[in-house]
């Protein structure tokens, strides 16, 4: 029997401010709805204090694998998006297992809503494996959504995995993507198993696109390489579909306005991409 619930997930590197605001709704809804988990974050080597700040946090498990820079003179091995999360995945000890990003935030009542019905489509001898969360970008998106992959097959961006059904299908793959794709990958891996994956019906999460860009552009650059891998390995099913992917949208309206956790950033980070003479003349006509 699992000694969690659920086992709580997460890669982060160099966004402390964001990270901060993720565990704290993590924390809140655990202490909310009194789930019996854990959170494990494997942090890619930060240097803007995220490390101090993850080795203070005794309720957190922090997994340090540098992926950046030099040591004793030679450069370190890049290593995939898959191969962070697996870090994470293998050390999980929950019945579920819950993936998240550093920049995201948890809307109350999600991660709970997200185990009942698992549990019930369980319970009616469904062969779940995974559970997608609605989610959206913030401040652009107004909708929520999950992706749809080769086939309509639906995948996870965030949302619960059944920790024995990574086991069977043996977690992502790490050694063929970079970092796009490998979720749908897993997703559809998962499938030729005889597992499913479904949206979960009141379950939601915000995300925070522009966080940390410099990053997002370095993973940008691999795109177009795992997306012709991506093709090429499960091309005899893609000519069958001729379906590459999309976007199932659903509407909802967040009672607790949970995105009011980044507009602090979100304002911070509008400033820094201004300018200084376009913000000298804002402040200028602030002034007067």
């Amino acid at each position: 029997m699992s000694q969690f619930e659920v086992s709580i997930v997460l890669g982060s590197y160099n966004r402390l401010p964001y990270l901060k605001k993720t565990i704290r709704t993590i924390r809140d809804e655990i202490e909310s709805f009194q789930l019996q988990a854990e959170i494990i974050v494997v942090d890619g080597g930060s240097q803007d204090g995220s490390v101090q700040w993850l080795v203070e946090q005794r309720d957190l498990i922090s997994i340090i694998q540098h992926n950046r820079g030099a040591w004793k003179g030679r450069q370190i091995k890049r290593r995939s998006w898959g191969y962070f999360m697996n870090l994470a995945f293998k050390a999980a000890s929950g019945k579920f297992i819950m993936m998240v990003i550093d920049d995201c935030l948890v809307i109350p009542g999600s991660i709970r809503k997200g185990i009942d019905h698992f549990e019930k489509r369980l319970a009616e001898e469904s062969r779940l494996g995974a559970l997608a969360f609605y989610w959206r970008n913030w401040p652009q998106d107004k909708d929520y959504f999950v992706g749809l992959t080769i086939g309509k097959k639906m995948f996870v961006n965030h949302g619960l995995y059944l920790n024995s059904a990574l086991q069977d299908v043996g977690y992502i793959d790490a050694d063929s993507f970079h970092f796009y794709h490998a979720d749908g990958d897993l997703v559809l891996r998962m499938w030729k198993k005889g597992y499913v994956c479904e949206a979960a019906p009141d379950s939601y999460v915000e995300h925070y696109s522009d966080a940390n860009m410099s990053v997002r552009v370095g993973n940008f650059t691999k795109q177009k390489e795992d997306y012709n891998f991506y093709l090429k390995r499960w091309d005899e099913y893609y000519q069958e579909n001729k379906y590459e992917g999309g976007w199932e949208y659903k509407s909802f309206v967040d009672p607790h306005k949970t995105y009011r956790h980044f507009q602090w950033l979100f304002y911070r980070d509008l400033l820094v991409s201004i300018p200084k003479k376009v913000f000298y003349k804002l402040m200028e006509k602030i002034r007067s």
